[in-house]
């Protein structure tokens, strides 16, 4: 007799060199995220956060703020180092891909951050994305200018 499969969900899991490992998704944009016990280093693509994101002042700001929310929700600051590999997207997408994967990871660490970080949005997908071009127009809606004479 086969074993019953039981239906358990591929992500967020803990792997077992004791990381906790999701994926955040926005627009384009895909990060797979681990937490690992650490002192609040976040890297991404094998680069240091800020050096990553170095595109604008605006961005700058942005990082800091986004990547670090769901661990200020929480009271973990400084508590995990983040490991982050994104593709897809722009910069903006991948951010706020990786603070959901965080907060998706951080649900592993303790069930119990559930009810500040759904207060907070964190654990939401943002299902908005870009329209897409039709035939005729110039961009999704954005037609021709008209003309009388």
């Amino acid at each position: 007799m086969a074993k019953a499969k039981v239906n358990q969900p591929r992500l967020p899991k803990k792997m077992n060199d004791g990381k906790l490992h999701s994926v955040g998704r926005r627009k384009e944009a895909v990060a797979r995220v681990f937490l690992v016990k650490g002192e609040g280093k976040v890297t991404v693509n094998g680069k240091p956060a800020d050096q990553y994101f170095a595109a604008s002042a605006y961005i700058k700001e942005r990082v800091e703020q986004l990547l670090k929310q769901p661990f200020h929700v929480t009271g973990t600051t400084n508590k995990y180092d983040v490991i982050a590999n994104c593709n897809g997207g722009g910069y903006n997408g991948q951010l706020e891909a990786i603070r959901l994967g965080i907060a998706r990871a951080l649900l592993l660490a303790d069930e119990a951050y559930r009810r500040a970080l759904r207060a907070d949005g964190l654990l939401t997908r943002d299902p908005r994305m870009v329209e897409r071009k039709k035939y005729g127009l110039h961009k999704a809606r954005r037609a021709q200018q008209f003309s009388k004479r």
